[in-house]
C-alpha cells in the first residue's frame, strides 16, 4: 500500500516536470523573431573577399546591409570567397 502511494507521487512529479519542460519548449518556439534593425544601422556579417588582380584578402565583419556590395580594390570589385553564418 505504502509503495503504491510513493509510486503515484513519483509519477505525478515526473509528469509535472515533463509538462513544464514541454510548455517551456512551446513558449520558445512561439516567440516571434526580433524585428530587423532600421536601414543604415550596422549589422554583423562574416564575409571574406579576395582581389582577383593582386590576391589581397579582406574580411568584412559589419555592414549596413546583410548582403553588401563587394569592396573595390585595384579598380575592380573583389570576389566573395565564403559567407559564414
Amino acid at each position: 500500500m505504502f509503495g503504491t502511494i510513493i509510486s503515484v507521487v513519483i509519477a505525478i512529479a515526473v509528469a509535472y516536470v515533463i509538462l513544464r519542460i514541454g510548455l517551456s519548449i512551446f513558449r520558445l518556439l512561439a516567440t516571434p523573431l526580433p524585428e530587423p534593425p532600421p536601414a543604415g544601422e550596422l549589422r554583423k556579417v562574416k564575409l571574406n573577399f579576395r582581389c582577383s588582380t593582386c590576391g589581397s584578402e579582406v574580411r568584412m565583419t559589419v555592414a549596413t546591409d546583410e548582403h553588401p556590395d563587394p569592396p573595390r580594390h585595384c579598380m575592380s570589385e573583389m570576389d566573395l570567397l565564403r559567407q559564414s553564418d
